[in-house]
């Protein structure tokens, strides 16, 4: 998919190391600490990202098994069941979709090569510009996805269970942030809580950062694909004078240039789309059917004036929302730039080329007939209506649960 290029040669783009750290570097940092992010490390540094991965399965394993276990034989007041199953929806979803991340890391070093092959052949200052902005736009979106996952975890994880300790024969039960199964005596003796509760915080941060990490990497690769556009776009504008394309080159040589780049945003769409189809599907199915329960949570504290419970819930809720926005907001943002391609070459100065050289545009104009799409397991095309419907979804069982428990 991307090109191969000398090591040895000079990149036309003088900032290309400048814009990879600031395009890869939050990404790299935060799906690097559980072995996702590819690394160019030789030596024994080369099996980190794969003990990174036993680690952080082991530690959301380590959480599942006994609050599944907890769920089935102990518990048994409904309202707690019910939390406990949102709590462990969640975690299942997370690990399904490391799981996914996990498989698709050769895909991900493809498409990180593709890019990095984009930014290395930028020529003019102006396409630089235009790429930058979207790279921003990707940088903001995995901004707001990282803090708020990891503002709500933290309580979640620090602060919230320690507002709930009780006793039981006058002996202090200490908390834990995953409830464990009554057979398992021994969690509350030194240093054993501590080693479970060091495990309970290592598997809440895997499911932030899968959740908040697989987000970014969408708004990587998706605004990065925008970018393209936009620079293929100004292109077609210029394309009768040729100012923004190399020199000596006619319009034939435009055309086949602008062809040739068009082809290659869409082989880059079609990786994209393959690579977030199951971590898409996957945030859909989790938002449909556990988006309900914070909101339900926060009722229930809301009646019970527990105000750490509502804040967490609430802050939860938020970055349930803000994740699922974002992979929406990309998939509509692809779709309309995609969309524009086709009105390009209406809106241009077509009638200044040569009539020959005018019908080669017509291809592309049928190829963008049908606009680039993200897709949740190829059955739902992602996008603000499916956010819409997302939330009212949510809003419905929300509705249901309070007929049927409260």
């Amino acid at each position: 998919m991307g090109s191969s290029r000398d090591v040895h040669a000079i990149s036309p783009n003088v900032s290309y190391q400048e814009d990879m750290r600031y395009i890869f570097k939050p990404s790299s940092w935060i799906l690097g600490s559980i072995g996702i992010w590819p690394l160019t490390i030789c030596g024994a540094g080369h099996h980190v990202s794969k003990i990174a991965i036993v680690i952080c399965n082991f530690a959301l394993s380590f959480a599942i098994v006994p609050c599944i276990l907890h769920i089935i034989y102990d518990e048994k007041n409904l309202n707690i069941r019910l939390k406990l199953s949102g709590l462990l929806g969640f975690c299942i979803t997370a690990m399904m979709k490391y799981c996914v991340l996990t498989i698709r890391r050769p895909d991900i070093q493809r498409c990180i090569e593709h890019v990095k092959s984009d930014w290395w052949q930028v020529k003019f200052s102006s396409d630089r510009e235009l790429m930058l902005k979207y790279a921003g736009t990707s940088r903001r979106l995995s901004t707001i996805s990282v803090s708020s996952m990891y503002i709500a975890g933290f309580i979640y994880h620090l602060i919230l269970p320690f507002c709930n300790v009780h006793k039981i024969d006058n002996q202090t039960i200490r908390p834990l942030v995953y409830p464990t199964y009554s057979e398992f005596h021994q969690s509350q003796i030194s240093p054993i809580y501590e080693l479970v509760y060091l495990a309970h915080c290592m598997c809440g941060y895997t499911m932030y950062t899968v959740t908040a990490g697989s987000c970014g990497l969408a708004a990587i690769f998706v605004t990065h694909a925008c970018g393209q556009i936009e620079v293929l776009a100004s292109r077609l504008e210029d394309l009768s004078h040729g100012q923004n394309f190399g020199p000596s080159l006619d319009v034939n040589q435009r055309i086949a240039a602008i062809v040739e780049s068009h082809v290659r945003i869409l082989r880059f769409s079609a990786a994209v789309r393959e690579l977030l189809q199951e971590l898409c599907l996957l945030e859909f199915a989790s938002s449909v059917f556990t988006m309900c329960l914070p909101e339900y949570y926060c009722i229930v504290d809301w009646q019970d004036s527990d105000t750490v419970g509502l804040t967490t819930y609430f802050l939860l809720f938020v970055s349930f929302c803000f994740n699922m926005y974002i992979l929406c907001y990309i998939g509509e943002l692809i779709v309309e730039k995609s969309s524009q391609i086709g009105l390009m070459c209406f809106m241009i100065d077509w009638y200044q080329l040569p009539a020959k050289s005018v019908r080669s545009l017509v291809l592309m104009i049928a190829m963008s007939s049908q606009p680039i799409k993200i897709s949740a397991g190829r059955m739902i095309d992602i996008s603000l209506a499916t956010f819409g419907n997302v939330l009212k979804t949510s809003l419905a069982y929300l509705s249901f649960l309070r007929t049927l428990i409260m």
